[in-house]
């Protein structure tokens, strides 16, 4: 008989190897919720709860993720994850595997990045099933053998070639959360007073700012010098914000960011800032509205920029 408070403790385990894997809030869910129905169908009472639910989700994910490759292929512009909200709050997802070596949390918290993410979607379904157990879950390689169905030889091989490819790309963040989060505050406080020099002066020589919106909401962005990324941002936001939209500050994927809202209150996009040396060297938006809508209601980002354009009045 299933055992649903032992399950319940492992949730959130089970849900962080099913969202890096896959790269989606809402597939990762399901991915849950297909392992409890396996789990509570199956009669059997595993020698570790633990590694049989990883198996479960781990097989589950990989099935789902050969299925959405195809999907991805014909995204239209830059390709994000799903933003998960990683600061503390009731009622949403959570990374939070009570990992209790500190090192090993920052890894953790890193291996959800925007970018870390990213370089995952370069591999193989198996080579990222593989890395995330032993590399960022630390299981066995016999844990990890029984997942994805592979000898533990062919699965130390995999996870060679994972950690290769994932060395090669691997990006470099501030490893300081507390000046993270104050040159964030600068950031968001400069952005929303239309600060233009105040904002060049946070910016990398070569910012990257790219934006998700599905081909159905903003732009895609591109690689900037700071002045040009500054005067973009002056242009777009504030104007934003005069409208009642605001920028609520969140941690999003493990690194300072906000979620945009609309006049009503509804989410119309999220930012995930990348910082290193004392520079936003990346900006990650995503206004997709099917990526957003975990996050709660979701708002119309055209008719937000329509109101936008309606308060400037004619030229």
């Amino acid at each position: 008989m299933a055992n649903a408070e032992a399950f319940e403790d492992l949730r959130p385990l089970v849900f962080s190897i099913a969202y890096r894997i896959l790269g989606t809030v809402t597939e990762a869910e399901d991915a849950v919720q297909e392992t409890w129905l396996r789990y509570d169908g199956a009669d059997v009472e595993p020698d570790s709860l633990k590694s049989y639910l990883a198996t479960i989700v781990t097989r589950t994910s990989i099935d789902v993720l050969r299925s959405a490759r195809m999907r991805r292929e014909a995204y239209v512009g830059p390709w994000f994850p799903e933003p998960l909200l990683t600061d503390a709050q009731p009622d949403q997802p959570s990374i939070d595997v009570l990992s209790g070596d500190p090192a090993h949390a920052a890894e953790l918290a890193d291996s959800v990045s925007m970018a870390a993410l990213l370089l995952l979607e370069r591999l193989t379904p198996l080579e990222r099933a593989v890395f995330v157990m032993r590399e960022v879950f630390q299981f066995g390689y016999d844990d990890v053998a029984a997942a994805v169905g592979r000898s533990e030889p062919a699965c130390r091989q995999l996870a060679a070639r994972a950690r290769r490819h994932m060395d090669e790309g691997r990006p470099r963040f501030e490893a300081d959360r507390r000046k993270r989060e104050e040159l964030a505050d600068r950031f968001f406080d400069a952005l929303s007073a239309g600060d233009l020099d105040g904002l060049q002066s946070l910016l990398a020589a070569d910012v990257a700012a790219y934006n998700d919106g599905g081909g159905l909401a903003g732009g895609e962005g591109g690689t900037f010098g700071a002045e040009r990324a500054a005067r973009i941002l002056v242009a777009s936001v504030p104007p934003l914000l005069a409208t009642g939209a605001i920028m609520e500050r969140r941690e999003v994927n493990g690194h300072p960011g906000a979620v945009m809202r609309d006049h009503r209150g509804d989410i119309v996009g999220t930012w995930t800032l990348e910082i290193l040396d004392g520079a936003i060297i990346g900006i990650r938006s995503i206004t997709s509205p099917t990526k957003l809508k975990h996050l709660g209601p979701v708002g119309d980002l055209r008719a937000t920029l329509r109101r936008r354009r309606n308060r400037r009045g004619p030229r």
